[in-house]
């Protein structure tokens, strides 16, 4: 596929506590044959060392992406098989990079997990690093913005900024797992999160049971 014809996701990793659920809609995305521009903001790469141990390093992106998303939610390495040869990694505060521009082409945008702070600089419109103006620019072109927020409690401001983005066209999806698909493990947990971001953006998945509209349809096998 040349580089003209690449309409890639944007997936933006930004601070939050919440890595697993990233690296889940990564490999959904994959999974689906998506190809996928990643942003990984410098506080996430914290966040993401602490709860993994992995540092994601811009010279050596491909190897410490490969070893995340091979990651089981439950921490054992090696859970997971999975191709990154369809994601390309772009440094947050390079603000020259494609999805800092409108003409860039790309399908949308997803930010897993969105802090607090992540939200106020794309309600505000403060484009302080690259997902913050790849944000900025998805919603100006009108494009799919799914910002999957997870920090509790919230005050009122980040609730006026979360109704801000929704009035501008973003689906506001707080990382809260549903139980009726019969979860046994965090995995599954995860992954639920993580199919409703990918339910947001209209990409097919089998990370979860859907309701079908009968009870305990989700406690057996």
């Amino acid at each position: 596929m040349s580089q003209q014809q690449r309409m890639p996701w944007i997936v933006g990793v930004s601070g939050a506590s919440g890595t697993p659920f990233a690296a889940a809609v990564l490999r959904g995305l994959l999974a689906a044959g998506e190809s996928v521009d990643l942003v990984v903001s410098r506080a996430s790469r914290l966040t993401l060392l602490d709860e993994t141990g992995i540092a994601f390093r811009d010279a050596h992106w491909r190897e410490d992406l490969a070893g995340w998303l091979a990651r089981g939610a439950d921490g054992k390495q090696d859970t997971f098989a999975v191709d990154v040869s369809g994601v390309r990694h772009w440094a947050a505060g390079d603000l020259a990079a494609g999805p800092s521009s409108g003409s860039y082409p790309a399908k949308g945008m997803l930010i897993v997990p969105a802090s607090t702070a992540c939200v106020a600089g794309v309600a505000l419109g403060l484009s302080k690093d690259l997902l913050q103006r790849a944000a900025s620019v998805t919603l100006k072109e009108r494009r799919k913005l799914v910002v999957a927020v997870r920090e509790t409690p919230l005050n009122g401001q980040t609730l006026k900024q979360l109704v801000a983005l929704d009035e501008a066209g973003a689906v506001v999806l707080p990382a809260s797992p549903g139980f009726y698909a019969g979860a046994t493990h965090i995995q599954d947990l995860v992954d639920f999160v993580a199919g409703r971001v990918l339910d947001a953006a209209g990409v097919p998945h089998q990370l979860y049971r859907r309701w079908e509209g009968e009870l305990g349809g989700g406690s057996g096998g």
